[in-house]
């Protein structure tokens, strides 16, 4: 199973950005404990970050045209602004995690609105990088291919 680890605007700024909020573990950790992770899942991961909107829209295309099985993504505050990212998603038809390392369900009012919603297979919220590795479990759980 080929897995996305997708990430969105401002996730390269773990552990410098609002550490109260999002925690003081840097964007290494969580590619770190993604791939180690994916070697105990057996499962391969490649882990794309951008800022930019088309960027995102291109990785989304990209995962599907090279036999990737999933996304787990965190599209940052596209989630609440982005429909060209939840067409991306539902135009694929990869099945897609999508991951707040905050619980975004007790934030901002701007927060509670997510485009991803409606087209990802799960959401989780509020484990901060730990929702990382629980969405590839997800993943590989309900679309794993048998061996």
């Amino acid at each position: 199973m080929k897995l996305m680890i997708l990430n969105g605007a401002n996730i390269n700024l773990l552990g410098v950005r609002e550490p109260d909020i999002y925690g003081r573990e840097d964007y290494a950790t969580l590619l770190s404990r993604v791939r180690d992770h994916a070697e105990e899942l057996g499962v391969e991961v490649e882990c794309c970050q951008s800022n930019h909107e088309g960027d995102l829209v291109d990785a989304i295309q990209r995962a599907y045209f090279e036999g990737m099985d999933g996304i787990v993504f965190n599209p940052g505050a596209y989630t609440h602004t982005s429909l060209a990212i939840a067409d991306a998603v539902k135009g694929v038809g990869l099945p897609t995690v999508e991951v707040h390392i905050s619980a975004v369900e007790k934030r901002e009012d701007f927060r509670q609105v997510s485009y991803l919603r409606a087209v990802a297979v799960h959401a989780i919220t509020g484990q901060g990088i730990a929702g990382y590795t629980q969405a590839m479990d997800y993943l590989v759980e309900h679309y794993g291919k048998e061996k």
